[in-house]
């Protein structure tokens, strides 16, 4: 016998079978569900889509009890200590690790799509001054589709890939862009012989030497942040893609909205919380006092990078980049907040408070600290988010275009407002 879900309507006192499939329900099967024949229907409510599910997906698995995070099946752990970033999207992108010759070929494309045309540094020249380098980022990679028409082809493998290569190529040397733009520096060229992230690094950091020699700890600690970075199953921002190219629009357009989404302080901007959260503690002796202002719910007091809408348990990401933490501080010195966060997290996991909250670290919590040790300012953090991400969003997209249950995104609403009413003209209206 099938699993089904029996549901009884104490209006009418009819009895309907719905069917159960991996542990869901349809949501359009309770439309048969009517008080009478004109009704619509039955219809689920879910804010913010807590408990539902919108598509289905092979990319991503979490198992928030647990503290697990999978990619294609390899746990989070795995990765960041045997891949690399370019490794890893691959495996996203397509599903399985790459052979030898593969990721030779990837990488070699990828590569060789760093550039970005000179039309495009005339575009960002015209950002104000002091503008912030998420903007900057956003408007940029929306602005590619008009330098890519062929990206359209939506339905054309070919053009995907080469999109794809595009995109991940790009978007790291659009934030370089955006970064030297923010600090009035000029522009710096890729250099083909440097890795993914240290050419990244080349493109952020180099001043008048002729050959930029980007640091080994500091270009690995990157690689391992952008492989945590690479996805996270169907957060704001990757809902946000999937939206967006529901509607059959290319790659680029739905990609500057998933960044979009992600510049906010409550998703991408959440380790510049953390940050300023430390900075307003100030010292390690006042942090008994600030867990005493969150527990009471003083003012606008909150524990910044704790606390996960999947995670119940310790987020693996924190655990990963608290091992980084210590080998890029051993290259930059020590980031004078650390020793408010160690605190900080010491008290809280042993808090009955926090803990009956299954309120943990996540990925925030120490991410903002190594990348302020390694000269990044706040402002570019979403940007730094953005990065690896795009590599999980394209993936998600292209998932999303190849299901034929897929339709363009058209949630349904509980309408609030007032009844049909006759017009009142301005004279009569009180």
């Amino acid at each position: 016998m099938a699993d089904t879900l029996t549901i009884t309507d104490n209006r009418t006192g009819q009895q309907y079978e719905v069917p159960v499939t991996d542990g869901t329900i349809r949501a359009v099967d309770l439309r048969k569900i009517k008080v009478n024949p004109d009704d619509f229907g039955l219809m689920t409510y879910d804010p913010a889509f807590l408990n539902t599910a919108n598509c289905r997906s092979a990319i991503t698995y979490i198992d928030g009890d647990k503290g697990e995070l999978l990619y294609r099946g390899y746990p989070i752990e795995q990765l960041a200590e045997h891949s690399d970033y370019l490794e890893t999207a691959y495996l996203i992108l397509f599903g399985e690790l790459p052979t030898h010759q593969q990721l030779q070929a990837w990488t070699r494309q990828i590569t060789n799509h760093t550039m970005l045309h000179e039309n495009i540094k005339k575009f960002m020249e015209g950002f104000q001054y002091d503008a912030h380098p998420m903007g900057i980022f956003l408007s940029t990679v929306g602005a590619l589709s008009t330098f890519y028409p062929d990206a359209k082809n939506i339905f054309d493998k070919g053009s995907r890939l080469r999109q794809t290569h595009r995109l991940i190529a790009k978007v790291p040397s659009i934030a370089t862009y955006a970064y030297r733009h923010s600090i009035g520096r000029p522009y710096v060229y890729p250099d083909n012989d440097l890795s993914f992230a240290g050419n990244f690094l080349n493109m952020l950091f180099k001043m008048t030497e002729l050959k930029y020699q980007p640091n080994p700890v500091l270009t690995r600690a990157l690689d391992v942040l952008f492989i945590l970075h690479a996805d996270h199953e169907q957060n704001c921002s990757t809902t946000t893609m999937r939206t967006i190219g529901s509607s059959h629009v290319d790659p680029y357009s739905a990609l500057a909205g998933a960044a979009a989404a992600l510049y906010g302080p409550l998703h991408g901007g959440a380790n510049e919380a953390v940050l300023r959260m430390l900075m307003e503690i100030g010292s390690v002796d006042r942090v008994p006092e600030f867990i005493n202002k969150v527990k009471n719910g003083e003012g606008a007091h909150r524990l910044m990078g704790f606390g996960h809408r999947v995670y119940k348990s310790y987020d693996p990401r924190a655990k990963v980049i608290k091992r980084i933490a210590d080998l890029v501080f051993a290259v930059t010195g020590k980031n004078p907040l650390l020793n408010i966060a160690l605190e900080l997290e010491r008290i809280a996991l042993e808090d009955e408070y926090f803990i009956s909250r299954k309120l943990y670290p996540n990925v925030d919590f120490y991410s903002g600290l190594i990348y302020q040790a390694m000269g990044f300012p706040m402002e570019m953090f979403p940007v730094l988010f953005a990065i690896p991400r795009t590599a999980g969003w394209v993936a998600q997209w292209e998932e999303m275009l190849l299901d034929p249950e897929q339709k363009i995104a058209r949630p349904r609403q509980i309408y609030t407002g007032p009844q049909q009413r006759d017009y009142v003209p301005r004279d009569k209206r009180t």
